[in-house]
C-alpha cells in the first residue's frame, strides 16, 4: 500500500501510513476506478503507443508515448485516483491547464490538454529526453557550484514567465525539474499542484506540495504568492550545493513544523566550496517571513548572475606616465604658510590632472605623507607612481622663494630642479613653469587645448588667489567647522574678484557637502549649492570642477538622474583626473542599479587616490548594491589595515557584517567606531538596525526612540529610522518615515531602490509611488 500522502510503502493489509500515520486507500477501491498500469506497447485511447514508463509520483505513473494523431513522442500522467474522483478538482485542472499553455519558455515544460478513458484521467504534456534532478542528485549526491547556480538561474527564467501570468507553482521540487541531454534545466507540472487545492481535496489525507520543499506559508495553509516558490527553490540550490536538504524529520509533519520555525543551517558549513555571497542568496531564500525573501524571481536572478560574474578588475586607464605632487614644506620664518604651502602643491596637481596621458594621484593620498620623513622610493611604492614633485615654501613679506624638485622613484636621481626667488604677484607663473616642465621631462603630449587648461588663470588678484587657498585649505578638512570657514573664505574671494569660477565652484562644493555629510539641512543647502554651480559655469563653462559641483547638487535635490549624469560626465570628460567627479558618478550608478558601472567607476577613483579610505570603502560600497557582500566586506577591512584608527574602516565593516548577518561582529565593530570618533547619532542608527536584523526588537526600538529625541536631527540620515521600521516589518512607520525624509530631501533617499534593507516594502504600492517621485521607477 503506497501511502498517498508521504508515498512509503506499507503492507498489503495497513489502514494506515506506519511513517506519517495517514489513513490509506484500500487497493480494492483503487482498482475499481483507477488503471494502475499501461503496459509497453499497449494503445492507450487509440490513440498513445506506449514506449515506457518514466516516472512515478503522488500523482500517478508518467509514460513517454508516441502521440499517432500529431506523429510526435510526449510525456502522458494517469492521475490517481484520490485526485480524479472529486469532480471539483477534474474542473479546476481545466481551468489551470488553459492558463498553463499559455507558458511558453524553454526552461518550461508544455502542458496539452487533460483527458479521460473510462474512469481514468490523464494529462498530456511535452516530453523531455533526460532525467529529472532529484535522480540526478541520489547518483552525484550534490552537484558542482558553477552548474548548480547554472540550473537555479535556468529555473528562475523559468519562473519569471510564469509569475507575470500571476501563476505560482506551489509544488517545485527536483522531481519536478528535468535535465535535458543538453542540460537544459525544464520545470513540470504546472498547474497540477494549484488545482489540487480544491476545497475536500485536503480532507482526504492527502498533502499538497512536498514537505521538505514546502514554505512555511504553505505548511501552515495561508494564501501563497510568487515569493512561496522563491523559498521552494532556495531549497533545491541547498540541495544542489550541499548534497542535503535543510530539514530533516521522520514525518512530514516533523519537516513542516521545522520549514515554519527553524532556522536553517549555513549551507557554507556543509560545503566549504559554497562563497558567502551564494551562501546569503538561498540563506534569504529560506527566510521565514516572506516579505524577507526576494521578492520577484528576477531579483533572485540578478543575484545569482553577480555571483556567477568572475572576480575580475575592470580595464582601467593605461597611463603613460605617473606622479604624486608632495605638499611643499614650510620654510617661512613664522611657520604660518601651511595654507599657502597646501594650497601651490593643490594647483600644480589640478593643473596636472589635465594631462591624459599623465596619472596624477589625487590630492587626499599625496598628502597622507605630510610631515612624514617617508623614503621616496617608500612613497612611490605606496601610490604606484614612477616619479614625485617635492618643494619647500619660504615666505616673508611679499617675497617668495620656491624650490621643486622633479625626482624618479626607481632610482632616486632628479630629473629636474628649480629654485625661484619672486615676488609674490609671480606665483602663477611660477606655477605654470613648475607644470610645464614636469610634462616636458617626462615627454608627455600636450596639446593645444590641454594646454591651456594646464596654464589657465582663474584670478590675477593675487589677494583673492591667497584667500582662494585659504578656503580650499578649509573645505579639505571636510568637518563641519572647516566646511563653514571654507565657505566663508569663498565669498570673500568672490567681493575680491567676482569672476572667479573655483570660488563659486568651491561654494557649490561646501553647501553639497554640509548637507552630504549632515551638519545643514540639505533642504537649505543644495539650492544654495545648484546656484553657486552655475553662476561658475556662467563664467566658465569648461570647468570640470563645476559641472561636477552641479550633477551631485541636481541629483541630491532634484533626483534629476538624466540631468546628473550628463554633468557628471562632461566633468570626467574635461578632466579625467577629478577624482571627486569620478566618486559622484559611481554613487548615481549604483543608486540607480548599475552596479557593474560603478564598480568600474569606483575604481577608477580609487587608482587616483589609493590612500584615500573613503575611495577604498566607496569601491565596497559599490560591491555592497550590487549584492557582493565578500567583496565589500573585503575593501572595509582593508581601510582597518591601511590605518588602524580608521573611523570609516570599523563604521562600515560594521555595516556589511549586520548584512550577512554576522550580528554580533556587527555591534563590536560600530563599537571600535564609537572609541575612535566618540558618540554620534549615526552609531546609535546602525545599532538600531543591527538589532532590528538580529530580531531584538526591543533594542532597536530603544534606539529608535533615542534617536526621534535628538535635538539636532540633521546630524545624521533620517532614512535610517525607515530603514530599521522595515527590517521591523512595520510597514506603516517606515513609510511615515521615508515621507519625513522626502521632504528634508534627505541626499539619501537616492539609495530607496538599492538598498537591500527595502527590499520587504516591494510589493506594497507605496514603494513603487516613492520610486517614481524619486525618477527611480524604470
Amino acid at each position: 500500500m503506497c501511502c498517498p500522502k508521504c508515498q512509503f510503502e506499507n503492507l498489503p493489509d495497513s489502514h494506515y501510513c506506519s511513517k506519517c500515520g495517514s489513513a490509506l486507500v484500500s487497493q480494492t477501491q483503487t482498482l475499481q476506478t483507477f488503471q494502475p498500469y499501461l503496459a509497453m506497447g499497449s494503445t492507450f485511447t487509440g490513440r498513445y503507443q506506449v514506449i515506457e514508463e518514466i516516472g512515478k509520483g503522488g500523482m500517478g505513473q508518467v509514460y513517454k508515448v508516441f502521440d499517432s494523431e500529431i506523429k510526435e513522442k510526449i510525456a502522458l500522467k494517469l492521475l490517481r485516483p484520490e485526485i480524479a474522483s472529486d469532480e471539483t478538482t477534474i474542473e479546476r485542472f481545466r481551468q489551470e491547464l488553459k492558463l498553463a499553455r499559455k507558458i511558453t519558455h524553454h526552461n518550461v515544460c508544455r502542458m496539452y490538454d487533460l483527458g479521460k478513458e473510462e474512469a481514468t484521467y490523464y494529462i498530456t504534456m511535452e516530453f523531455v529526453d533526460g532525467e529529472d534532478l532529484k535522480s540526478f542528485l541520489r547518483k552525484s549526491g550534490q552537484i558542482p557550484i558553477k552548474k548548480a547556480i547554472s540550473i537555479a538561474k535556468q529555473i528562475c527564467e523559468g519562473l519569471a514567465i510564469a509569475h507575470k501570468f500571476r501563476f505560482v507553482h506551489r509544488d517545485l521540487k527536483p522531481q519536478n525539474i528535468m535535465i535535458d541531454k543538453d542540460a537544459n534545466a525544464k520545470i513540470m507540472d504546472f498547474g497540477i499542484a494549484r488545482s489540487i487545492e480544491a476545497r475536500g481535496i485536503t480532507g482526504t489525507g492527502f498533502m499538497i506540495g512536498t514537505p521538505d520543499y514546502m514554505s512555511p506559508e504553505q505548511a501552515e495553509a495561508k494564501q501563497v504568492d510568487q515569493r512561496s516558490d522563491i523559498y521552494s527553490l532556495g531549497v533545491v540550490l541547498f540541495e544542489m550545493t550541499t548534497g542535503k536538504v535543510p530539514f530533516e524529520g521522520d514525518t512530514p509533519f516533523s519537516i513542516a513544523l521545522q520549514h515554519k520555525s527553524k532556522l536553517p543551517p549555513n549551507p557554507k558549513d556543509l560545503n566549504s566550496q559554497i562563497s558567502d555571497d551564494l551562501s546569503q542568496i538561498i540563506l534569504k531564500c529560506l527566510e521565514k517571513e516572506k516579505e524577507k525573501r526576494y521578492q520577484e524571481v528576477d531579483s533572485l536572478l540578478r543575484a545569482l548572475e553577480n555571483v556567477e560574474k568572475p572576480k575580475k578588475t575592470p580595464p582601467l586607464p593605461d597611463w603613460k606616465n605617473s606622479i604624486a605632487v608632495l605638499p611643499f614644506t614650510d620654510l617661512s620664518p613664522g611657520k604660518d604658510q601651511e595654507y599657502f604651502c597646501d594650497g601651490i602643491s593643490e594647483e600644480i596637481i589640478n593643473a596636472l590632472t589635465q594631462i591624459k596621458e599623465l596619472r596624477t594621484v589625487a590630492r587626499t593620498s599625496a598628502f597622507a605623507f605630510k610631515g612624514k620623513d617617508s623614503d621616496i622610493r617608500e612613497i612611490g611604492k605606496k601610490l604606484n607612481v614612477g616619479t614625485i614633485l617635492e618643494g619647500s615654501i619660504r615666505k616673508s613679506g611679499n617675497r617668495l622663494r620656491i624650490t621643486a624638485q622633479l625626482i624618479n622613484v626607481d632610482d632616486g636621481y632628479h630629473l629636474w630642479s628649480e629654485r625661484f626667488d619672486r615676488d609674490m604677484e609671480d606665483v602663477f607663473a611660477i606655477q605654470d613653469e613648475i607644470s610645464l616642465q614636469i610634462v616636458n621631462k617626462l615627454k608627455a603630449k600636450l596639446g593645444h587645448k590641454e594646454k591651456g587648461r594646464l596654464i589657465k588663470r582663474y584670478t590675477d588678484n593675487v589677494e583673492a588667489y591667497n584667500l582662494y587657498l585659504k578656503g580650499r585649505y578649509h573645505w579639505n578638512k571636510i568637518t563641519e567647522e572647516g566646511l563653514n570657514k571654507g565657505l566663508e573664505y569663498f565669498q570673500q574671494v568672490i567681493e575680491r574678484d567676482p569672476t572667479h569660477a573655483l570660488a563659486y565652484s568651491g561654494i557649490a562644493d561646501c553647501h553639497t557637502r554640509l548637507s552630504w555629510y549632515y551638519y545643514r539641512p540639505a533642504k537649505e543647502e543644495l539650492p544654495k549649492a545648484k546656484t553657486a554651480a552655475k553662476k561658475s559655469l556662467e563664467i566658465d563653462a569648461s570647468l570640470s570642477e563645476a559641472h561636477a559641483s552641479l550633477g551631485f547638487a541636481i541629483l541630491l535635490h532634484d533626483f534629476n538622474w538624466v540631468g546628473a549624469e550628463e554633468e557628471l560626465k562632461k566633468a570626467i570628460r574635461l578632466n579625467p583626473g577629478n577624482a571627486n567627479a569620478r566618486f559622484y558618478y559611481s554613487v548615481l550608478l549604483a543608486a540607480v542599479g548599475r552596479y557593474d558601472e560603478s564598480i568600474v567607476e569606483a575604481k577608477k577613483g580609487a587608482e587616483l587616490n589609493p590612500l584615500d579610505l573613503m575611495a577604498i570603502v566607496n569601491v565596497g560600497l559599490r560591491y555592497y548594491y550590487a549584492g557582493m557582500y565578500d567583496d565589500a566586506l573585503e575593501h572595509a577591512k582593508k581601510a582597518i589595515e591601511m590605518d588602524p584608527n580608521s573611523m570609516i574602516g570599523h563604521y562600515y565593516t560594521g555595516f556589511l557584517y549586520a548584512r550577512k548577518g554576522e550580528h554580533e561582529k556587527a555591534i563590536q565593530a560600530i563599537q571600535n567606531a564609537t572609541l575612535l570618533a566618540g558618540s554620534h547619532p549615526q552609531f546609535l542608527s546602525v545599532f538600531g538596525f543591527i538589532y532590528a536584523l538580529s530580531g531584538q526588537k526591543e533594542k532597536a526600538i530603544e534606539m529608535l526612540e533615542k534617536l526621534m529625541s535628538l535635538s539636532k536631527p540633521t546630524k545624521f540620515s533620517m532614512l535610517f529610522i525607515p530603514m530599521i521600521y522595515s527590517a521591523l516589518d512595520e510597514k506603516d512607520h517606515a513609510f511615515e518615515w521615508l515621507e519625513k525624509a522626502y521632504e528634508a530631501h534627505d541626499p539619501m533617499l537616492i539609495w530607496l531602490k538599492s538598498e537591500p534593507a527595502f527590499h520587504v516594502l516591494k510589493q506594497d504600492p507605496r514603494y513603487t509611488e516613492f520610486l517614481k517621485r524619486l525618477g527611480l521607477d524604470e
